[in-house]
C-alpha cells in the first residue's frame, strides 16, 4: 500500500493542486517558500498520530491567500490522500471497506482518506436556503461567520471524485458567484464519515523527519531528542528480573554517596545555619542530601548520553562538539532507527517523510544517503532544494513546486512522456543540469562559449546576474536540445525554455569557381555543409516547438563568435590578438581583418582565432574584456527576455540606474538629474517605460537601454 496522490484545495499556499507519488522513493523539489513544508503538514494531519489534534485546530491562516480579506468565509479546506495497491489481508480490508475504501470487486485496491475543514451544519443549512443570485443574503451570512465557532473538521473515506475539479468543488461546497449551495452531500461521491475508532493513523507506520535546522538544541530538548525516544521504547522491554541487579547497584551507589563524610558535614552545616537564622520552631523537621541517580529502568536509560568521534579522529565527544554536518547525520540516523523500530511492528503500510535532509551535509553524503535509503515495503518522500539529491532522483518520481503570487503550482515532469523520452531526460539530468528544475526560466545553449560569456555579458552590460533573474543557463554540449526541452510543456513543467543555437549561415560565397585552390574549395564545402546543417536544425526545432508556448528557439545568423562582432564588438576581440598571435605581421593582419566590414573577412578571422585557442578558452580570454559598452547580440537578449516571463519595474529600473552610473563614471559631464526623477516615477508606477526611454535618450543615446525597452514594451 502506498500514497498515489495528495490533493490540496485552499490549504495554505495551495489554491488547487495535486501531487502524484509512486512506490519507493519520491522527491518534492522547490525553492524556499514554495510549499514543501506545507504539503508535508497536510499529509501529517491525516497520517501522523501526533498531528491529528492539530487537524481540529485549523485557523483562517490555513486558508490559501487567494481567499484573504475575509473571502475565506464559507469556503472549505480539502486535503485528500489516495492509497493504491491495498493487499487483500482481512484486517486492512476491514479498515478500508468500513472506512476509506472504494469497493469494486472482492476487495478494495484503492482507498481515499479526506479531511474537510468546513462550515458547521447550521451555516451550510443557511447557505442552502438562499435564493439563487441572492448576493446580499450570502454576504450577510458570511459576515457573521467566526472560524472558532462556525467551522469544523470532518474526515471521510470512499470518495470517488476529483477534488481538484472546480465543478466538483462547486457541487460539494457551492457556487459563490451564482449563490447556489447544496442542501445535502452525496456521500457516494464525496465519501462517508470515518469513525475515530477506524483512524488510519493507528494502522500505519508513519515517521516524519523534520528539516535539520538546529539539531544540537533538539538533543537538549527531552521532547525532541531522538535518542530519548529510542531509549523510552526499549525501556519497556526490560524484564524486572534482568534489571533488579542493576537497581540494587544503583541503590547501593546512592547510599554510598550520601554516606560520604563531606556530604554529611555539609548537611549538618546547612541544618545548623538554618537553626541559627530562624530558630528551632521554624526550622525544617528533617533535611537530607540524597543522590539522584535513578533506579527505575526508564529514567536510568534516559540519563544516557551519546558520545561520537568525527571520521578520522580518535577523540570522542558530545553532540555539541560535533560539526553541524556530523550532528545532523547522527540526528537523521537516530530518526531512521526510530522508523525501523516502528516498521517492525505489525502495520498495514510504512511511510517515511524526510524534509530537506541536505542541510550541512557534504554533497557525496547527500547522494549516498539518497541511494542507500531504500527500505522494503516503505514509501519514502523527500523534499529538497539540493541539486545533488535531485540528480539521483528518478524523474518519474519527482514533483516540482513553483511559486506564484499567493499560491504554488505543482508539475510532474514525466507526464505524457514515453519510456524512451523519460530515459533521455534522466540521462541529461546530472548535477549541473538539474538547476533547470529549480529555475524560473531556462536557456539551453549548445557550447562552452555561450555558457561562459552570456552570464558575463548580462552582468557587465545590464548590472544583474542570470541568478538574480531566476534564469538557469544550461550547456547541452550538443544540438540535441529536444532531450531536455521536452520537459517544458503545458502538461509538464510550465516554465519558459529558450533554445540558443546557430543557423550557421554562410559567411562567404560558397559557389566553387574554376580558379579556386583546393584549400579554398575545401573551405567553401565546409561552410556550405554547416549552412545545410543549420537549416535542417531550424526545420527540426520549428516542428518541435510548434504548438508549445513554453519553448522557443533563437538563432545566431552565423555563429556566436561571428555574430558577436557583427553586433559591434570588434574592439573586445582585438584585445586578444596579442595573446593569440606572436608574429607582428599576423597581428597587424588580424587587426585589419577584425575591422573589415565584410563578414567573410572578420568572420573567418574570429573563427580561426577561436579554433586555434579552443572555443572555451577563447571565451574565457574574451570574458576579461567584456564591459558595459559591449553590445549583447539581439538574439541572445530576445532569449533572455523570453526565458523570464515578467520583468518588474524595479528590475528594469535597476538596469537603467546601473547604466546611468556607468556612463557617469566614464564621463561625469552627463547630467542625469531629470532621468533620476523620471526613474523614481517609473518605480512608483506613475511613469511609462516609453517616457523614461525618451528622457534618457535626450541626455545620452544608449542603444542597450533603448533596445531593451523596445523589446519589453
Amino acid at each position: 500500500m502506498y500514497i498515489s496522490q495528495v490533493s490540496l484545495v485552499n490549504y495554505r499556499n495551495f489554491a488547487n493542486t495535486y501531487f502524484n507519488f509512486n512506490k519507493g522513493i519520491n522527491t518534492i523539489i522547490g525553492e524556499n517558500g514554495s510549499g514543501k513544508t506545507n504539503v508535508f503538514k497536510a499529509i501529517r494531519l491525516l497520517l501522523e498520530d501526533a498531528s491529528l489534534q492539530f487537524a481540529y485546530k485549523l485557523t483562517e491562516g490555513d486558508f490559501n491567500r487567494t481567499l484573504d480579506k475575509g473571502r475565506w468565509k464559507g469556503h472549505w479546506i480539502i486535503i485528500s490522500i489516495e492509497f493504491n495497491e491495498l493487499n487483500d489481508e482481512e484486517a486492512i480490508q476491514s479498515l478500508f471497506i468500513h472506512g476509506a475504501g472504494v469497493l469494486e470487486e472482492d476487495y478494495v485496491e484503492k482507498a481515499t482518506y479526506n479531511l474537510f475543514f468546513r462550515p458547521k451544519a447550521d451555516i451550510r443549512q443557511k447557505l442552502s436556503e438562499l435564493a439563487e443570485g441572492d448576493t446580499a443574503g450570502l454576504q450577510a451570512i458570511l459576515d457573521d461567520i467566526n472560524i472558532l465557532d462556525n467551522y469544523e473538521t470532518f474526515f471521510t473515506g470512499k470518495s470517488t471524485v476529483d477534488f481538484n475539479d472546480p465543478e466538483v468543488y462547486k457541487e460539494l461546497v457551492g457556487d459563490f458567484d451564482k449563490v447556489i449551495f447544496p442542501a445535502s452531500i452525496d456521500t457516494s461521491k464525496f465519501g462517508s464519515k470515518i469513525p475515530h475508532q477506524l483512524s488510519v493513523t493507528k494502522e500505519v507506520s508513519f515517521t516524519f523527519i523534520q528539516a535539520l535546522r538546529d539539531v544540537v538544541s533538539d538533543f537538549h530538548n527531552n521532547r525532541t531528542n531522538p535518542l530519548l525516544t529510542l531509549l523510552k521504547n526499549k525501556s519497556g522491554d526490560i524484564k524486572d528480573v534482568d534489571y533488579k541487579p542493576i537497581s540494587d547497584l544503583v541503590n547501593e551507589l546512592n547510599e554510598s554517596i550520601e554516606a560520604l563524610p563531606d556530604v554529611q558535614n555539609i548537611r549538618d552545616d546547612i541544618k545548623s545555619t538554618i537553626q541559627d537564622a530562624v530558630g528551632l520552631t521554624y526550622s525544617p523537621s528533617s533535611l537530607s542530601i540524597k543522590s539522584s541517580v535513578p533506579d527505575e529502568a526508564e529514567k536510568l536509560l534516559q540519563s544516557l548520553k551519546l558520545f561520537i568521534g568525527e571520521p578520522g579522529e580518535e577523540y570522542e565527544g558530545g553532540i555539541h562538539e560535533l560539526s553541524l554536518g556530523g550532528a545532523n547525520l547522527i540526528f537523521l540516523t537516530l530518526k531512521l532507527l526510530e522508523f525501523k523500530y516502528r516498521k517492525a511492528k505489525d502495520t498495514f503500510a510504512n511511510f517515511l517523510i524526510i524534509e530537506e535532509p541536505e542541510a550541512h551535509i557534504h554533497n557525496h553524503i547527500q547522494k549516498t544517503l539518497f541511494d542507500k535509503l531504500d527500505y522494503d515495503d516503505t514509501q519514502i518522500i523527500y523534499s529538497t532544494h539540493s541539486t545533488q539529491i535531485s540528480e539521483v532522483s528518478n524523474v518519474e518520481n519527482i514533483n516540482i513546486l513553483a511559486k506564484k503570487l499567493n499560491y504554488a503550482e505543482v508539475y510532474q515532469p514525466s507526464i505524457g512522456l514515453g519510456a524512451e523520452n523519460i530515459n533521455q531526460v534522466q540521462r541529461y539530468l546530472d548535477a549541473v543540469r538539474t538547476n533547470l528544475l529549480f529555475a524560473k526560466g531556462v536557456i539551453l545553449v549548445e557550447g562552452d562559449a555561450e555558457e561562459i560569456l552570456i552570464p558575463i555579458m548580462v552582468k557587465k552590460v545590464l548590472g544583474v546576474s542570470l541568478d538574480e533573474l531566476g534564469i538557469s543557463l544550461i550547456n547541452i554540449r550538443s544540438t540535441g536540445f529536444e532531450n531536455v526541452a521536452q520537459l517544458f510543456h503545458n502538461d509538464r513543467i510550465q516554465r519558459k525554455c529558450a533554445i540558443l543555437t546557430d543557423l550557421d549561415d554562410a559567411i562567404c560565397d560558397t559557389t566553387e569557381n574554376a580558379g579556386d585552390s583546393d584549400h579554398l574549395k575545401k573551405y567553401k564545402k565546409k561552410v556550405a555543409g554547416s549552412m545545410q546543417k543549420g537549416l535542417e536544425r531550424k526545420i527540426k526545432l520549428d516542428a518541435f516547438e510548434a504548438g508549445n508556448t513554453w519553448v522557443k528557439a533563437f538563432y545566431a545568423k552565423h555563429t556566436f563568435e561571428v555574430d558577436f562582432i557583427t553586433e559591434g564588438n570588434g574592439w573586445e576581440v582585438q584585445r586578444l590578438i596579442k595573446n593569440i598571435y606572436v608574429d607582428p605581421a599576423i597581428r597587424i593582419q588580424a587587426k585589419t581583418d577584425i575591422k573589415n566590414p565584410d563578414v567573410a573577412v572578420y568572420g573567418k578571422r574570429v573563427l580561426t582565432m577561436a579554433k586555434q585557442e579552443g572555443k572555451g578558452w577563447f571565451a574565457i580570454m574574451l570574458g576579461k574584456h567584456i564591459s558595459y559598452k559591449t553590445e549583447i547580440p539581439s538574439y541572445i537578449l530576445d532569449a533572455i527576455l523570453f526565458a523570464k516571463e515578467t520583468y518588474s519595474s524595479n528590475i528594469v529600473a535597476d538596469i537603467i540606474q546601473y547604466r546611468m552610473n556607468k556612463h557617469f563614471e566614464a564621463d561625469n559631464a552627463f547630467d542625469f538629474t531629470s532621468c533620476k526623477a523620471e526613474l523614481l516615477k517609473y518605480r512608483n508606477g506613475t511613469n511609462k517605460l516609453e517616457d523614461l526611454a525618451f528622457d534618457f535618450d535626450l541626455v545620452i543615446p544608449d542603444d542597450q537601454i533603448l533596445t531593451l525597452i523596445d523589446k519589453l514594451k
